[in-house]
């Protein structure tokens, strides 16, 4: 309840707070993960106040070049990348870092090093930077295995994720978090500096009105995806779908959850195992899609069930709501027969 005279509640549920209330019901925990996803929080507060000068920068275009002072501008990809490095190693709970920035896995110093390994694409989208879309950050994490001390650690099926979420960067900035117990939304205000509880156990609609792909590869599709397509904008009874796709894939899984649908990226004859990367794009919202109550397949087999081979693994996907998910499941076991 707000306190008269002021504007806000008094009693808001922080992203910290809720954190810490989850971990009360596990008598058992070590703090150690709410003390990771804090340190990811600040992580997305930097990176917010940078995309958010970055339409600036890149306008009198001097990303990526020097300012009046001489020093450098980091592009934005670049920059975000080094803010989550940063915060994750220094957070003391983190043993391995895959970013979609680096080609090797990171591996985090002896003294600091900790039992949770991090999988991010920390700036989603980076490409629409310049005419301001919206864009965000997509995170995944597991417990170290027991396995040998290499990147084969961070080699595991999205069954295994303790937690995954988003970030989105747009007209507010939004952390989207699973911990395995449902889908909570939190968006930023600035006033307090903190993450509000506003979109509490968010579930995603059996059925949805809007399908999301880009339809200018349509011709290196298979006949599945392009039937499937057509029986959306051409359907034999009730009304045809509407067409969304920002080209951000955290703007995109994020309306689908908040209005159901389906978001398709498939494999393609350019792209033959399709082109989103497993491990710190597809796993972790397909994590997210089906704490809220949707579905996410390769076109085969659950994504989270599949088991990466290596860390920068492509694959086909489709998540949204559960109908619309199993219609184009459907086709494509028809073609396959």
């Amino acid at each position: 309840m707000a306190s008269k005279g002021h504007s806000f509640d008094a009693d808001c549920m922080t992203l910290t707070r809720f954190v810490l209330a989850e971990q009360q019901k596990f008598p058992k925990a070590t703090g150690d993960l709410s003390q990771l996803l804090n340190s990811i929080q600040t992580a997305v507060k930097a990176v917010s106040s940078a995309v958010r000068k970055a339409g600036i920068a890149n306008m009198y275009g001097i990303a990526g070049n020097t300012n009046v002072q001489g020093e450098e501008v980091k592009k934005l990809d670049v920059l975000s990348n080094e803010l989550f490095i940063n915060m994750l190693t220094s957070s003391f709970t983190t043993h391995r870092l895959i970013s979609e920035e680096n080609e090797c896995a990171i591996e985090v110093d002896a003294e600091k090093r900790g039992k949770y390994i991090v999988c991010f694409d920390p700036l989603d989208g980076s490409s629409n930077i310049d005419c301001l879309v919206s864009v965000g950050s997509i995170f995944g994490i597991y417990h170290k295995s027991e396995q040998a001390e290499s990147e084969v650690t961070a080699l595991q099926p999205g069954k295994n994720l303790v937690a995954a979420g988003y970030a989105l960067y747009g007209s507010a900035t939004m952390i989207v978090l699973s911990t395995g117990h449902g889908v909570n939304g939190f968006t930023y205000d600035p006033a307090i500096g903190e993450f509000i509880l506003t979109e509490k156990n968010m579930k995603i609609p059996s059925r949805g009105k809007i399908y999301s792909i880009n339809e200018g590869n349509e011709a290196t599709w298979s006949e599945a995806i392009k039937e499937y397509v057509r029986s959306k904008k051409y359907p034999n009874s009730g009304k045809a779908y509407s067409a969304r796709y920002v080209g951000s894939m955290v703007a995109d899984v994020h309306r689908t959850i908040k209005y159901g649908g389906i978001f398709l990226y498939p494999a393609s004859q350019t792209s033959p195992n399709g082109k989103l990367r497993l491990l710190y794009e597809c796993i972790p919202m397909a994590f997210l899609v089906k704490e809220a109550g949707g579905l996410a397949s390769n076109g085969n087999i659950d994504i989270l069930d599949i088991v990466p081979e290596q860390i920068h693994q492509r694959s086909p996907i489709f998540l949204g709501s559960t109908e619309d998910v199993q219609d184009v499941l459907q086709l494509i076991q028809k073609y396959d027969k």
